[in-house]
C-alpha cells in the first residue's frame, strides 16, 4: 500500500465523521440527487444485499425494500447512526468497519456502493474489487453510482480538499472515472462491466471474473 494513500485514506475517514451532520445538507440543496437515488428503483437489486460505504442511509432503506437481507457497512458511527434512525426496516444489519479492511464473512447477490468509487485511491482499486469479488455469490452482480467526467477530468493522483462549517480542513480522494476507461480497467481486473452516463453521474453493472469467466 502506498503510504501517501494511506494517510489520505485516514484524513478520509475523520472527514466523513465530521461531516455526519452535515452530510444530508447536499441532498436537500440539489434535485438532480435526490432524482438519482430513486434511480436505485430501476436497478437489478436483488436477493442478498449488501452497501458498503452507506453513509446517513440515503440508499439504504430502498436498497432494502428490494432485498431478501441487507447489511449496510461504514466506518463512521456518526453517520451510522443516522442511517439506523433512518431507515424504517428493521431487518437492516449495520456493521462498522474500515471498508478496505473489513473482509465480508458471507457472500451476498448483490454489492452495491454510492458515491464511494470516487474515494478509492487509484492504488488500492485491484484490492478493493478483490474484496467485492469475495463478497458476491457466483451469479452476484456489483451495482454503483458516481459522480461522472462531467464533474471534473480524471486524474492519474487526485485529491481535494473539503472544509466543514466550523472552518476545518480535510483532504480526501476524488477520482472522477470516465465510463469507457472504468470499464475498460475493470475488464482488465477480470470483471465484466457495463458503466453508462446518467446526467452528470455514472452508473455501473459489474460482474466478477467467476461470473464472467
Amino acid at each position: 500500500m502506498d503510504t501517501d494513500d494511506d494517510a489520505l485514506v485516514a484524513e478520509q475517514i475523520a472527514y466523513y465523521r465530521a461531516r455526519a451532520f452535515e452530510y444530508d445538507r447536499v441532498y436537500a440543496e440539489r434535485e438532480d440527487l435526490r432524482e438519482l437515488v430513486t434511480a436505485v428503483d430501476e436497478l437489478p437489486i436483488a436477493g442478498d444485499v449488501l452497501e458498503l460505504a452507506c453513509g446517513t442511509g440515503q440508499w439504504t432503506g430502498r436498497l432494502a425494500a428490494r432485498a431478501h437481507s441487507m447489511t449496510a457497512v461504514d466506518s463512521s458511527p456518526e453517520v451510522l447512526g443516522i442511517a439506523r434512525a433512518r431507515t424504517a426496516s428493521g431487518d437492516v444489519e449495520f456493521v462498522q468497519a474500515d471498508v478496505f479492511t473489513w473482509q465480508p464473512p458471507r457472500r451476498y447477490d448483490t454489492v452495491f456502493f454510492a458515491f464511494w468509487l470516487s474515494h478509492v485511491p487509484l492504488s488500492r482499486m485491484g484490492h478493493f474489487w478483490n474484496t467485492v469479488a469475495a463478497a458476491l455469490t457466483p451469479h452476484g452482480r456489483a451495482i454503483f453510482i458516481d459522480e461522472g467526467p462531467a464533474e471534473a477530468a480524471r486524474e492519474e493522483v487526485a485529491a481535494e480538499l473539503r472544509r466543514l462549517d466550523d472552518g476545518s480542513q480535510y483532504r480526501i480522494v476524488k477520482i472522477f472515472h470516465d465510463p469507457t476507461t472504468l470499464t475498460d480497467d475493470l475488464a482488465t481486473l477480470g470483471w465484466s462491466a457495463d458503466v453508462r452516463p446518467l446526467g452528470n453521474f455514472i452508473v455501473g453493472i459489474a460482474e466478477p471474473p467467476t461470473a464472467s469467466g
